[in-house]
């Protein structure tokens, strides 16, 4: 079936023109997005409220900038219902356990989903198809985790993502290696002929290995 020109084609098209994992810059950029919608917009909502007390609130890496948010309120009344359910296991002096995921984790995977499902339906050679195809080789392509995820979630990955991730991994392997190589001792003048983004490629292997994280 082939592909329209929606928002996943657009967030995608813009994403391929940054570094890093397209997919990655997405989801980063949803995912807040979304948070900072849920604070200022639908603190009253009480499905999210009560899907955030289950959860014991976020986790780690996404109440990182609470402290920060526009909506002072909407921190102080989730955060006191966490801090009531955490009062009482101390009191009770037992360990606090959350029933359920931080819900900004589960609404990230969704979002990794959908695009992951767009790219596997992108095989065809319709103008949509060929346009993202030609944005997306020209970017650093997806992740090793977000890789691994689509392998995990269809079988039939179009041929032509396949063979660019395969290659990009393996140039990138290759390159590090020389990286590795030409650091030695005696080898500077050797090192010194690598491109600018030769010297640097130890941060294109960070980012594919653990993905493009702000």
């Amino acid at each position: 079936m082939a592909i329209d020109k929606h928002i996943n084609f657009f967030e995608l098209e813009k994403a391929c023109e940054q570094e890093g994992c397209p997919l990655c810059r997405i989801v980063n950029d949803r995912t807040w997005r979304y948070l900072d919608n849920m604070l200022f917009e639908h603190i009253s909502d009480r499905p999210f409220r009560a899907a955030h007390r289950a959860a014991g609130g976020f986790c780690r890496e996404h109440s990182k900038n609470l402290s920060t948010f526009r909506d002072g309120l909407a921190v102080a009344i989730l955060g006191r219902d966490i801090l009531e359910d955490r009062i009482e296991s101390f009191r009770k002096n037992k360990p606090w356990k959350p029933r359920e995921r931080c819900p900004i984790c589960v609404e990230e995977e969704r979002i990794e989903v959908e695009y992951l499902s767009f790219l596997a339906e992108s095989g065809g050679q319709s103008p949509e198809e060929l346009e993202l195809r030609r944005k997306f080789t020209a970017s650093e392509g997806l992740c090793a985790p977000h890789y691994e995820a689509l392998l995990r979630r269809t079988k039939k990955i179009p041929v032509w993502l396949r063979d660019f991730q395969e290659a990009k991994f393996t140039t990138l392997l290759e390159r590090v290696n020389r990286f590795i190589d030409l650091s030695a001792y005696g080898k500077q003048d050797q090192f010194a002929a690598l491109s600018e983004a030769d010297k640097v490629v130890w941060k294109e292997l960070a980012r594919t290995l653990r993905g493009t994280i702000q």
